[in-house]
């Protein structure tokens, strides 16, 4: 594996501008953030991003669609402590007709270092029936348009991971 990035590699393609602190209830007995909390920060990161492709609360409002997690994977890098202000990076790794992939990249907003990754594959959602149903026009268009932005950037390491020990 190569070497993680720091905030100071960050590609402006990357879709950037969600930050967080880290809050007392979310401190563990280990006296570092815990793991759930991790996922809702990154769940703050990825409402983030279905807002800038017009695919967030406010197309569920106006439109009744939305987006429901399919799979997630998450990688814990670096612990983080109380109060430590954190930023986020999404990149677009693909879409289809009814889903985007999508990548998390947590950093350490003063440090820089790489705190987390989170890989998420989202199904979009026709409200009205509750079932998976083809993400609208506006918003596949808008997907492509990130996608170009970003396609000179390499799919990171962390993306497909599989979890598994050592074979003996």
């Amino acid at each position: 594996m190569s070497q993680d990035p720091t905030l100071s590699d960050i590609d402006p393609a990357l879709i950037t501008g969600c930050t967080v602190k880290v809050a007392p209830e979310w401190i563990d007995g280990n006296g570092h953030m815990n793991v759930a909390f991790y996922v809702q920060a990154f769940d703050l990161a990825t409402d983030h991003f279905l807002e800038r492709i017009n695919l967030g609360w406010s197309y569920l409002e106006k439109d009744n669609g939305s987006t429901f997690t399919a799979e997630m994977n998450v990688s814990y890098v670096t612990e983080v402590h109380l109060d430590a202000p954190l930023a986020f990076t999404t990149q677009l790794i693909g879409f289809d007709d009814k889903r985007v992939h999508y990548f998390h990249q947590m950093f350490h907003a003063e440090e820089g270092f790489l705190a987390a990754t989170n890989e998420c594959l989202s199904l979009h959602v026709d409200m009205s029936v509750r079932k998976v149903a083809p993400i609208p026009p506006a918003q596949r268009e808008r997907l492509r348009e990130i996608q170009d932005s970003q396609a000179h950037l390499p799919v990171p390491e962390r993306v497909g991971r599989v979890m598994k020990t050592k074979q003996i």
